[in-house]
C-alpha cells in the first residue's frame, strides 16, 4: 500500500501545481477528487505511511490552541515608502551617487500578508508570518491548505522563500455572498480576510477561504550560486513556486515610471489587490554594497498607489469667508496622506452639505480626491462613533469682522455682505495676484495678509503703490533687499498683461477664467466692454442673463469705476494683446469634446487653438457637440460620442484640421 500512496502523491501534487500555478490542468476535476478520496481512505486505514507532503493536508483539520513564535533566520524587514515621481528619481539618484547605474526589478505589491516557507530537503517544514521582522507566528498547518505552495518542491534542497498570502477578488465576492445569506457579518476587504483567515486556529476555515500566494523573495541567494534578483525570481519558479507575470526588469528610471503609469491604469482590472509597485535593484552585488538602514534596505522600496480610500479624524469645523463673501464650513482634519499629499484640510461646501453627510466633530471620515485634485470627504464612518462627538452648529455672525450673515432666498451659501470685512478684502486681493490672474510672482496669501494688517495694502490698485514702502518692506523680518527687488519687478511687469487677465483679477462675480477671454477677445478694450449694455452682453455666446447683469451691476459701482481709472492712471493696460480669433470652417462656432490623455499637446494648448479659431470647448458630450476629440484610454465620454453617433477625431484628424 505504501507504493500506492506515494503514487497518489506524486499525481495529485503534479496535478496541483499544473492546476493552480502553471494553469495548465493535466486532470479533470473528477479525476483529481477520485485519486484524493481514495488517498483519504489509504491514509486513514495505513497512518504510519501519511507523508508529510500529502495533498490531503490541505483540506485542513489541525486545530491549535495558539500560534507557536518562530524567530527568522535573517530578519523579515520591511520596506521603505514613497509616494510620488519625486520620490521615485531621489530613490535613483541615492543609488547613483554610490557609483551604482543599476537594473532594476519591478514587482506589483500585492495586498496580503508576508509570509516565510521553509524547506528541507524539498519539503516543506515551516511556514511563518513576518510578525516583528525577528520572530513571527508558525502558520504552517493553515499555509499548507493553500494550493499553490508546494508541499514538495523540484528539488530537494533547503531553502527559504518569501511571498505574500493573499485572496482574490472573486474569492472575497463569493465568502460574502454566502455570509450575506446565512445573516453573518461581511468580511471588509481581501487583504483584511486572508490575514484573518491565514490566522484561524482551526485549519478547516482556512482552507475553505481559497488563499493564494505569490512568491517574490530569496534571502540568501549567493548560497544558490545567483548574482541577481531576476535570476532568483526565475530559479525559484523553476522549483515550482508561484511568481507574478507582471514582474518586469528594467533599465532605468524612466522604466520605473512607466510601469509604476501602466500598473496604475491595470489596476481595477487585476484578479487581486495591490497598492504599489516594488522596487529593487537587480544585481545582488549591488544590493549587498548599498546595505540597509536599521529598518530597510537601501535597495528597494514600494511605491504606493493612491489609497482608494483613506481614512482619518474630523478635529474640527471651521469657517472662512470668500472675496464674495461667501461663508464656506472647512473640515480640519488629523493630516493623512491621500493621492501623495498630505492632507489637512478640506472645504464642505455650505451648512446643507454638513447636514446632509451628517458629520460631527470627532468623527472618523473616509477622504478622497475629487477628479484626482481637490480634497473631499467620502462618508463618516458612524459604526466608529464613541458618544464623544459634537454636533455641527452653523454660525450666524461672520467669523472675520462679526456681522450678521444672510443666505439669499432660493441660495444654500451664507453671505458676509459687509464691504470692509478684512476677510473678502484680503480674498479678493489674493485672487487679484493669483496665477491665473495677474500672475504677480512674490505676492502670496501669507505676503498678502502682512501686508494687509500692515496697512500697505487695502485695496487692488494699493499693490502698484508698494515701491513707495520700499526701504519700509525690506526692514522687515523675513523680506531682504533681494525678495522685495523680484516683488516690485513682478509687479511692474503685471502692467503688460493682457485685459484678460485684468478682468479675470477684478473679481467680477460669475465672471471666471474663461469667460474673461470671452469678453477680452470680443470687446478688444476695458473700455468697450465698459459701454456695453445688458442685452448687448446677453447676446453673446456663453454669455446669459446672470454673467451680463453681474458685469453691468459691477461697472455701475461708483468705486468700481474709480478703482479702474486708478489703475489706467497707474499703467495697468486694458487692452486685449492676445492672438486674434481667426474664422475656420472646421471649427468657428463649433463645440468640441475632449477625452483621454493626448500625446502631441496638452488638453490646454487645444483648448487654446479651438478658441483662437472660433470654436469652443465644453465638459460633456450632447448633440450639440460638432466633434470628440480622442486620446489614449478614453473615458465614458468616449463611449456615450458612440452612442449619438458624434463626429470622433484622432490627434492626428485634429492636427490636419489645424493645419487646414
Amino acid at each position: 500500500m505504501k507504493e500506492r500512496m506515494d503514487e497518489l502523491v506524486e499525481i495529485l501534487n503534479e496535478a496541483n501545481y499544473r492546476y493552480h500555478v502553471l494553469d495548465q490542468p493535466t486532470i479533470t476535476d473528477q479525476e483529481f477528487d477520485k485519486l484524493l478520496r481514495e488517498l483519504f481512505i489509504l491514509e486513514e486505514k495505513y497512518p504510519e505511511f501519511v507523508r508529510s507532503d500529502s495533498p490531503t493536508h490541505r483540506v485542513g483539520g489541525t486545530v491549535l490552541k495558539e500560534f507557536q513564535k518562530v524567530t527568522h533566520k535573517i530578519p523579515m524587514m520591511s520596506l521603505g515608502n514613497v509616494f510620488n515621481e519625486e520620490e521615485i528619481r531621489q530613490f535613483d539618484s541615492r543609488i547613483q551617487k554610490e557609483g551604482i547605474h543599476p537594473q532594476y526589478v519591478c514587482e506589483l505589491k500585492i495586498d496580503g500578508l508576508s509570509v516565510s516557507l521553509h524547506y528541507e530537503k524539498g519539503k516543506l517544514i515551516t511556514a511563518a508570518t513576518r510578525g516583528d521582522g525577528i520572530t513571527g507566528e508558525d502558520i504552517t498547518n493553515n499555509v499548507k491548505t493553500i494550493k499553490t505552495v508546494p508541499l514538495t518542491i523540484q528539488e530537494p534542497i533547503d531553502i527559504e522563500v518569501r511571498g505574500e498570502i493573499y485572496m482574490s477578488k472573486e474569492t472575497l465576492k463569493k465568502i460574502n455572498q454566502e455570509r450575506a445569506a446565512q445573516n453573518q457579518p461581511l468580511l471588509q476587504n481581501c487583504r483584511n480576510a486572508a490575514a484573518g483567515s491565514i490566522r484561524q486556529l482551526d485549519s478547516k476555515i482556512a482552507a475553505s477561504r481559497n488563499l493564494d500566494c505569490w512568491i517574490y523573495h530569496l534571502p540568501n541567494p549567493e548560497d544558490y550560486g545567483i548574482k541577481t534578483h531576476w535570476e532568483a525570481l526565475q530559479f525559484m519558479k523553476k522549483l515550482g513556486f508561484k511568481t507574478n507575470p507582471n514582474n518586469l526588469l528594467v533599465t532605468d528610471v524612466e522604466g520605473i515610471l512607466t510601469y509604476i503609469s501602466n500598473k496604475g491604469k491595470e489596476r481595477a482590472s487585476l484578479a487581486y489587490d495591490i497598492d504599489g509597485v516594488v522596487v529593487k535593484v537587480n544585481r545582488i552585488e549591488e544590493q549587498q554594497k548599498l546595505g540597509f538602514t536599521a529598518h530597510h534596505p537601501k535597495w528597494a522600496t514600494a511605491y504606493k498607489f493612491p489609497a482608494e480610500e483613506v481614512l482619518t479624524k474630523l478635529k474640527d469645523i471651521i469657517f472662512t469667508v470668500g472675496r464674495t463673501g461667501q461663508i464656506t464650513p472647512n473640515a480640519v482634519l488629523e493630516p493623512v496622506i491621500v493621492a501623495g499629499s498630505t492632507i489637512s484640510r478640506a472645504t464642505l461646501h455650505n451648512e446643507d452639505y454638513v447636514r446632509a453627510k451628517d458629520l460631527k466633530i470627532g468623527d472618523i471620515v473616509s477622504i478622497h480626491k475629487a477628479g484626482d485634485v481637490i480634497p473631499e470627504i467620502g462618508e463618516v464612518k458612524k459604526e466608529r462613533r464613541t458618544g464623544k462627538e459634537k454636533d455641527f452648529e452653523m454660525i450666524h455672525t461672520c467669523p472675520m469682522c462679526g456681522e450678521f450673515i444672510y443666505k439669499k432666498e432660493g441660495q444654500v451659501d451664507y453671505f458676509c455682505m459687509n464691504p470692509h470685512c478684512p476677510a473678502r478684502n484680503m480674498e479678493g486681493l489674493c485672487h487679484f495676484v493669483s496665477r491665473k490672474a495677474m500672475n504677480i510672482d512674490g505676492l502670496g496669501d501669507k505676503i498678502i495678509e502682512d501686508f494687509y494688517n500692515l496697512k500697505y495694502i487695502q485695496e487692488i490698485p494699493d499693490i502698484y503703490h508698494l515701491d513707495h514702502y520700499k526701504d519700509k518692506l525690506t526692514s522687515l523680518e523675513g523680506y531682504g533687499q533681494k525678495s522685495i527687488d523680484h516683488l516690485l519687478t513682478a509687479i511692474e511687469n503685471s502692467k503688460k498683461n493682457s485685459l484678460e487677465r485684468l478682468l479675470f483679477g477684478l473679481g467680477i462675480p460669475n465672471v471666471g477664467e474663461k469667460t474673461s477671454k470671452v469678453l477680452a477677445m470680443h470687446y478688444e478694450t476695458l473700455e468697450n466692454l465698459r459701454n456695453a449694455s445688458f442685452d448687448e452682453l446677453n447676446q453673446i455666446s456663453d454669455i446669459g442673463e446672470i454673467i451680463a447683469k453681474s458685469i453691468v451691476d459691477f461697472f455701475a459701482k461708483e468705486k468700481n469705476q474709480k478703482m479702474i481709472e486708478q489703475l489706467k492712471n497707474l499703467g495697468v493696460n486694458m487692452t486685449y494683446t492676445g492672438p486674434k480669433v481667426q474664422d475656420n470652417e472646421n471649427f468657428y462656432q463649433k463645440t468640441f469634446v475632449i477625452t483621454g490623455t493626448l500625446t502631441k499637446y496638452t488638453r490646454e494648448e487645444v483648448e487654446e487653438k479651438i478658441e483662437l479659431l472660433g470654436g469652443k470647448t465644453s465638459s460633456s458630450v450632447s448633440k450639440k457637440t460638432t466633434a470628440v476629440i480622442v486620446g489614449e484610454n478614453p473615458g465614458s465620454k468616449y463611449e456615450k460620442a458612440i452612442q449619438l453617433h458624434i463626429p470622433i477625431w484622432s490627434e492626428e484628424e485634429l492636427e490636419e484640421k489645424f493645419e487646414e
